[in-house]
């Protein structure tokens, strides 16, 4: 039941920057929140031979690991490896955008084959051996009436045995939208998604999309809902999500960890990502946002940007950009 206590709030999958380096910093400012990979397509896995990009710390638990795909067979094939390297969840992304993906016939293009989903979601079950499979949906695609098709679709997949999922409260334009504009350009319906929540009582929702702030978060679990993703604004603004996360959704004790002590905190690893062959930059492009909105958070940005890229350059870097920003007034 530990997935699905953390699911009350999760970080959501983004290709390129939910990588482990960004997870296990996620980690050291939430002990209880889900953190997801990026997505990893079966095919990468299965055919592809990627299966390094399963790495992870046991420090980033609980985590749970996003996979793209259309084709059952690959898809339970791949589900063996994800179980295999120590996940306890395997996510069917059906609500990605991008063409790469399209291309591929899965992620968002999905939701016009319900049917299909269900098949891979029963095949990814049989290979999961006691792991949960869950899925990330859009409320429909191009033309489709959501109120028609997400139904239909959360019914295919519940009946498939799904117990829990994630609904991003958009659409998705699989022609004439970039994927950055499908995160922004089509309307919300959070009503919509908290209509679901009613009608499949028994299944464990998430909302995803849009949502900013632990308020927001907050204001969405009273209005029903068992889960929220939060995406964007867990990335570029982390010490504000994600610090208070524990005390204020998950009714902990406050950590009293500062942004400071976070930054701290990820210097053994920085140190030991760069004595395994890693370059400091793997790691500080995801903590750029750790001050944001704060005094010197520019400063902490431009020390960390122009300085990873130095040659020779180490863990020190991330105490030189430290200095531009005064502790007094980032206490949380």
């Amino acid at each position: 039941m530990h997935l699905t206590h953390a699911a009350t709030l999760s970080v959501a999958p983004m290709m390129d920057w939910t990588d482990r380096h960004c997870r296990y910093f996620h980690r050291l400012m939430s002990a209880e929140a889900l953190l997801y990979t990026e997505m990893v397509t079966a095919p990468a896995l299965v055919r592809g031979g990627a299966a390094h990009l399963l790495d992870f710390s046991p420090e980033e638990q609980p985590v749970a690991v996003q996979l793209g795909g259309s084709d059952p067979a690959e898809l339970a094939a791949a589900t063996e490896l994800c179980v295999a390297r120590g996940y306890r969840e395997i996510n069917l992304n059906v609500g990605c955008p991008s063409d790469r993906v399209q291309s591929g016939t899965f992620g968002a293009v999905l939701m016009k084959t319900p049917g299909l989903v269900a098949d891979c979601v029963r095949a990814m079950q049989d290979a999961a051996g006691g792991a949960e499979v869950t899925v990330k949906c859009r409320i429909g695609v191009d033309d489709q009436e959501p109120a028609e098709v997400l139904p239909e679709f959360l019914g295919r997949i519940a009946a498939a045995g799904v117990r829990r999922a994630t609904i991003h409260a958009r659409k998705a334009w699989l022609q004439g939208l970039s994927p950055k504009q499908n995160r922004e350009v089509p309307p919300l319906d959070y009503p919509l998604v908290h209509a679901m929540k009613r009608a499949f009582p028994e299944m464990h929702l998430s909302i995803n999309g849009g949502i900013a702030t632990l308020d927001e978060a907050r204001a969405q679990l009273a209005a029903g809902m068992n889960g929220v993703m939060i995406g964007r604004a867990a990335y570029h603004s982390p010490a504000e999500v994600l610090l208070g996360a524990d005390a204020v959704i998950f009714g902990r004790a406050p950590s009293g960890r500062s942004a400071h002590d976070v930054a701290r905190a990820m210097l053994p690893y920085v140190e030991a990502h760069l004595a395994n062959g890693g370059k400091v930059h793997d790691v500080t492009r995801h903590m750029l946002g750790l001050f944001a909105g704060r005094p010197g958070a520019r400063a902490w940005r431009r020390v960390l940007s122009e300085g990873a890229s130095r040659p020779g350059v180490g863990p020190e870097l991330v105490e030189q950009a430290l200095a531009q920003v005064p502790e007094a007034l980032a206490a949380e």
